[in-house]
């Protein structure tokens, strides 16, 4: 089996009319590996070459990618951090970080995140896949990993553009062009150099969609404002239980118990405001109309755990895992409570406790999102 880094689907005919308007505004979501903060990551080579190629354009960026999320937190933020802020072409990349999550879940938050995205018609989606350690096996026996599988799943239905940067890498490597140690020093983040080979494989796939953009630049064209008309409606889902239908409950509305606070956020620029109590003991409850439900934290060792139940049915503890890598707070973190339930009224019910384990220095419970699935 031959295994491609790109793979031309749709045009990126809006990103071209934007061109030409004279702005673009390009978003990015995904992991660590794509987060604005490390400035060497490949995003940062990828906006050079867009930001050298079109002078004339205007060009802004969106980058909302988080360290340590999935497609899970994404598809509640699409609207908040991308589609409200008009990017006109988005790049997505969570291959690594959803391998462990259930393929049906990642199914369904993946593919509700690509519509939402694409839901207007006036938008660009690029999927793009780096590269974890845990590829290796299936990526040097010529076969492609479950988790882009999954992903070129719906690239295919959807008929959006893919790029394999963790292949254009892994190839790299393969024929003595970048030492391992270069590329992935901890078998996941790239160096610069790692980046760069990311970073070049994207500007690769650019180069060829945006040909006729490139040399309308060069010879100087005069930007015109376009009209550009809504895309054919999308096709139906693959899994009719996808996450396009999701809101956010407001925070005034959970009812509580004991000392609480709703409280402005400025600690974590993707976190606006968070419902916070450090009392053990404190509770809280919520209704809502839906199937699923996922809740956003502000997480860290210094957390509280807490029990719930839900619907007036058994309580059950929460155990959620502390990394060594983690801080005493500043991991956007989600907890899933499913999405299979029975459409309609539903309550959830929670009381603050300690961890009383090693790991579990604290008992602050800061709320920040209360995602809901429709």
């Amino acid at each position: 089996m031959t295994l491609r880094v790109w793979k031309h689907r749709g045009s990126l005919n809006h990103t071209r009319a934007k061109i030409r308007e004279g702005r673009l505004t390009v978003g990015f979501i995904g992991g660590s590996i794509t987060d604005a903060r490390p400035r060497h990551n490949w995003p940062e080579p990828v906006i050079g070459w867009l930001a050298e190629q079109f002078p004339d354009t205007r060009i802004s960026v969106e980058n909302a990618a988080i360290g340590a999320t999935g497609s899970d937190l994404a598809a509640f933020r699409a609207k908040r951090d991308l589609i409200d802020r008009g990017c006109d072409l988005v790049f997505v990349e969570y291959a690594v970080n959803d391998e462990g999550t259930p393929s049906e879940q990642r199914g369904r938050s993946r593919e509700g995140l690509i519509r939402q995205l694409l839901a207007s018609g006036r938008r660009d989606v690029v999927l793009v896949y780096t590269y974890s350690s845990g590829m290796y096996e299936a990526m040097a026996s010529g076969s492609v990993p479950e988790t882009v599988a999954e992903f070129e799943r719906l690239a295919d239905h959807y008929g959006i553009g893919s790029v394999w940067m963790g292949l254009h890498a892994f190839e790299e490597v393969k024929r003595g062009l970048m030492r391992y140690e270069e590329w992935l020093p901890d078998g996941l983040h790239p160096t610069s150099r790692g980046s760069l080979s990311y970073g070049t494989s994207v500007i690769h796939y650019l180069r060829q969609e945006l040909e006729g953009a490139l040399m309308e630049a060069s010879d100087g064209y005069a930007h015109e404002a376009s009209n550009l008309a809504p895309s054919s409606e999308l096709p139906p889902p693959l899994d009719p239980k996808c996450w396009d239908d999701v809101f956010e409950l407001p925070l005034e509305s959970i009812r509580t118990s004991g000392a609480w606070t709703i409280r402005r956020w400025p600690y974590y620029e993707w976190i606006d405001r968070v419902l916070e109590t450090a009392a053990i003991g404190a509770r809280l409850s919520f209704e809502f109309d839906g199937r699923g439900l996922a809740l956003g934290f502000d997480f860290g060792k210094a957390s509280a755990e807490f029990r719930y139940r839900i619907d007036g049915g058994e309580w059950q503890t929460e155990k959620r895992e502390r990394p060594d890598w983690v801080s005493a707070d500043g991991w956007y973190r989600l907890s899933y409570y499913g999405d299979d339930w029975k459409p309609g009224i539903h309550r959830f019910e929670a009381e603050i406790i300690h961890g009383n384990r090693p790991d579990c220095s604290g008992t602050n419970f800061r709320l920040a999102k209360v995602g809901i699935i429709r």
